[in-house]
């Protein structure tokens, strides 16, 4: 139980965010490790050994943690960074999530098209609508949202979902409730922090309704 009797939603340990110096729980954050050539590397999976350092899934933090070379500080020790990490990051987490989003299709928990998606919509079957971020806001529109915190998101081009579909493009997608539905959510809420440079076009942008 949470301080006034509220209940938590999740337990999921917290970290410090080496940029911010704010504690968050794991999965808004991303580890990095120091190789054996100590160089820092993402662990977004969270599985190589070592001590971890940890940042906020947000590109601000991430840039702010190279440009001020705090992760030599949180090292203890001169540690080289690559100039590609933020895209290094970016690209895992778009990875992850198109890995996901296959293997709910595969098992039947996904599916892509105007027509479907309306139809998973129209039953409730839909724990999360996505759509492609160059898609049209015209089309877009006429499908409702799922209620819920993270029941949407258009963080992927129209190429990048479709990938995860075997097309050549996908403006609308759903996905329906379930283990790796959570998992892709997670992974999306991080991606589309990284994605959003703050300038107000970021394709990263995570859309979440109440």
């Amino acid at each position: 139980m949470s301080r006034g009797g509220a209940k938590k939603e999740r337990s999921d340990p917290e970290r410090r965010c080496i940029a911010t110096g704010e504690r968050h729980p794991k999965r808004g954050l991303i580890r990095f490790v120091v190789s054996p050539e100590n160089a820092i590397i993402p662990d977004v999976a969270e599985k190589l050994p070592g001590r971890g350092i940890w940042v906020s899934a947000e590109r601000s933090a991430l840039d702010t943690a190279v440009s001020k070379r705090l992760f030599s500080r949180a090292a203890r020790q001169q540690v080289t960074v690559p100039e590609t990490l933020v895209s290094d990051v970016e690209g895992i987490l778009l990875r992850r999530v198109q890995d996901r989003l296959a293997l709910a299709r595969k098992a039947g928990k996904a599916v892509a098209g105007y027509e479907k998606v309306k139809d998973w919509l129209g039953k409730d079957e839909a724990a999360i609508l996505l759509q492609a971020s160059d898609g049209s806001d015209r089309g877009k529109s006429k499908l409702h949202r799922p209620r819920g915190r993270g029941s949407y998101f258009d963080i992927l081009s129209a190429v990048e979902l479709g990938l995860s579909f075997g097309r050549e493009h996908v403006i609308h997608a759903a996905l329906a409730a379930g283990g790796l539905t959570d998992s892709f959510r997670d992974d999306a809420v991080r991606l589309s922090g990284v994605r959003d440079d703050g300038g107000g076009d970021a394709t990263g942008k995570v859309k979440k309704t109440i």
